[in-house]
């Protein structure tokens, strides 16, 4: 299985951090201090290392995914979906460790676990796939549509009105696009969730009408 790994951003924040407060507080034209500076830089950047370590992303391998046997459910309609939620997930275990920042990165860890989650029960339940055809056709494929613009204007490395203006939106909107996510997975469950509360209802009338909803004192002739 290949091995990508997304590097953390924080030691270099932190190793940036004391560069910037030295420059702020004492002098760096003296060598003593750059020598200084530079190593507690060092330091710094280690803690950050420590606190925020890289992640690792298990990659199929080309020869892998060619010797793989494909997954089948004996419905064509569900194999293609299958295949279409394995597509996305490996897209965002790619976006996911190229793109750097904690919180994105936990967004679409996020992400892939509901689409994991969404595909899966309805492969189980084939009665809903009508339920997510626009979450399939739109929601998911936009999202990474969105994830990708996003990748590839910080690959760009320059600093832009329209490059920071489409980043920021992006940025804003990830919250919202997770909790749809979490709604349209959450969506799947409302009949089951009502066959429960009708059962718990019809549980609590039958327990009420024969006096055994609350406890009853005990007694030695029973």
């Amino acid at each position: 299985m290949a091995k990508q790994v997304k590097r953390s951003p924080a030691p270099l924040y932190c190793a940036a951090a004391v560069w910037l407060g030295w420059g702020l507080l004492l002098p760096l034209y003296r060598l003593p201090h750059i020598l200084a500076a530079a190593t507690l830089s060092a330091v710094a950047g280690l803690i950050g290392k420590s606190l925020f370590p890289d992640k690792t992303y298990d990659l199929p391998g080309e020869k892998e995914e060619k010797a793989k046997e494909p997954e089948t459910t004996g419905n064509p309609e569900l194999d293609a979906l299958v295949a279409e939620r394995d597509k996305a997930v490996s897209e965002m275990r790619r976006l996911n460790a190229a793109i750097p920042g904690e919180k994105i990165s936990a967004q679409i860890d996020r992400l892939e676990e509901d689409t994991r989650k969404i595909v899966n029960y309805v492969v189980e339940h084939p009665e809903k796939l009508p339920q997510i055809k626009r979450f399939m056709s739109y929601y998911l494929p936009t999202t990474l549509k969105l994830l990708n613009a996003y990748d590839r204007m910080g690959a760009a490395g320059v600093s832009g009105e329209n490059i920071d203006a489409t980043r920021g939106r992006i940025d804003a909107m990830m919250d919202t696009i997770v909790a749809a996510f979490d709604k349209q997975l959450d969506a799947l469950f409302a009949d089951e969730a009502l066959d429960i509360s009708t059962d718990i209802t019809v549980m609590e009338n039958l327990l009420k009408q024969e006096g055994l909803n609350e406890e009853k004192p005990f007694t030695a002739n029973g």
